[in-house]
């Protein structure tokens, strides 16, 4: 950040890029490659269109490069990150012993991958202008903040913010570092102390049989804090070079259905699967044959969902697969499109039920019912998001409907000083999570917390964040450091 301020306007994107590229390397040289092969194909393919287009081309007859560009980049995420589990799959269907090759995920593979395919797309569509110069698209695919873990951004909203000399403002520090601070906290404190218990229950579920649902709820918890408090970090460092990325979450504990849910968690993946994978999808010429069948044998809306529903399913798949190599991902993809597409074809029975149940929809209560309905059903979602197989996952649920002790919690050693710190460490998962309650309660209510802690007098506001920093160093896991979930993705 130094660098960047002291240097002229003109250049400071080059010092992004430059550092951007030194942070990438720390994760292993040998891992840059992958990073520029699909900086590199995505931006001669880009540069290709675009030349085309000049030449008064047509889509239609430039579709080939998009496509050829697109499977090359993907395939390196999916030689990487799907080629264990292909073989897997394969040596058990043909009683084989097939010995895959042993590659190291590469940091942050999905995230610049789906983001320099999202540039492609967009220029092949024609929503943004080819950029022609090699440097600043680099930068825009390897931008050192997002790129372990997203947010996914668009070309549109990124490029010209990367590229323009940013001036040193206080403003831009103070509330970069308030943001931060407040992403290191829920990471540190509440979620890696949940992680302790997590790991735990997971590991032995015969054991802690009756803590099944505990584990797949701190589990929920323990994923929001880490991933969400990820974001808040790259997003406050981002803000004091004076960089504004695009929001990840919006308070999903208060969602009201898994669709919503998807609506505030990881929004940029939801975005980009929605503009270039679910609208094809629903737009395509043998979805309009699915279409026009259904208009024959159900009623006009209903016929209308039937295409939405098959392609939430088909999206929320992918989302699966993109979580991980696994029957489990996969189920979990699968479980939330069956859902999700479900309630589009039932929704005019829901209508009808709460008419005649007399329930208009605005009542506090039902409100409040619509939102632990989605909470229980996401957290049936974490058993298969975090087991280590499909049997494990079913058997846990199975030990959720028939075992309930909370009485075990207490025989988990917690962190460095055992069982003697359990208590403590649950008190101090139960009273982050009410702090992270509170605040998310008060941002959905509208409420602008940094904005609000500004207008206060500076030794008060000082005092807060003294306060939150000091909390961390205090009630901060004392068990193995961990990194971020989403890291690897």
């Amino acid at each position: 950040m130094i660098a960047y301020y002291l240097a002229p306007a003109r250049f400071r994107w080059g010092v992004l890029l430059v550092f951007s590229y030194i942070y990438y390397l720390t994760a292993g040289v040998r891992l840059i490659g992958f990073l520029l092969f699909s900086t590199v194909v995505t931006f001669v393919a880009g540069r290709l269109i675009g030349w085309l287009y000049e030449k008064g081309r047509e889509p239609k007859q430039v579709r080939w490069i998009l496509i050829l560009a697109l499977i090359l980049n993907f395939f390196m995420l999916g030689l990487t990150k799907y080629s264990s589990m292909l073989l897997d799959a394969l040596n058990a269907l043909l009683n084989m012993n097939l010995r895959g090759m042993d590659l190291v995920l590469p940091l942050g593979i999905s995230f610049y991958t789906f983001q320099s395919s999202g540039y492609l797309l967009d220029v092949y569509l024609r929503r943004v202008t080819v950029e022609k110069r090699p440097l600043q698209y680099a930068l825009f695919v390897s931008y050192f903040p997002q790129i372990m873990q997203g947010p996914i951004g668009r070309y549109s909203h990124l490029a010209s913010q990367l590229f323009e000399p940013h001036s040193l403002k206080k403003e831009n520090i103070i509330r970069g570092a308030e943001r931060m601070l407040w992403g290191f906290f829920k990471k540190m404190v509440l979620a890696d102390w949940a992680a302790v218990f997590v790991d735990a229950i997971f590991a032995a579920p015969d054991q802690y049989q009756g803590l099944a649902f505990f584990g797949a709820l701190l589990y929920l918890i323990q994923l929001y804090a880490d991933f969400s408090g990820a974001m808040d970090i790259v997003i406050g460092l981002s803000q004091m070079y004076g960089i504004t990325l695009e929001e990840n979450f919006r308070r999903p504990l208060f969602s009201t259905s898994l669709a919503d849910f998807w609506r505030r968690w990881h929004i940029t993946l939801g975005r980009w699967m929605k503009d270039y994978l679910f609208y094809p999808i629903t737009l395509s010429g043998w979805m309009t044959k699915i279409a026009k069948w259904a208009r024959k044998k159900f009623s006009r809306r209903t016929a209308r969902m039937v295409p939405i529903a098959i392609a939430d399913v088909l999206v929320f798949l992918v989302v699966g697969i993109w979580h991980g190599a696994g029957g489990t991902y996969v189920f979990f993809g699968f479980y939330n499109g069956l859902i999700i597409g479900a309630s589009e074809l039932l929704a005019d029975q829901y209508r009808k039920w709460k008419t005649a149940l007399h329930i208009s929809g605005n009542e506090t209560w039902y409100h409040g019912f619509m939102i632990v309905r989605t909470l229980l059903l996401t957290i049936s979602l974490m058993y298969f998001s975090r087991a280590d197989s499909m049997a494990q996952a079913f058997y846990m649920i199975k030990s959720s409907l028939t075992s309930f002790n909370p009485a075990l919690l207490l025989t988990i050693p917690a962190g460095r000083d055992g069982l003697s710190f359990t208590p403590y460490a649950l008190a101090i998962i139960v009273c982050s999570f009410i702090v992270l309650l509170i605040v998310d309660i008060l941002q959905e209510r509208g409420v602008k917390i940094r904005e609000s802690l500004s207008r206060l007098p500076l030794p008060a506001t000082a005092a807060i964040y003294f306060v939150l920093l000091l909390s961390i160093g205090l009630f901060g896991s004392t068990d193995a450091t961990k990194g971020f979930i989403y890291a690897q993705f």
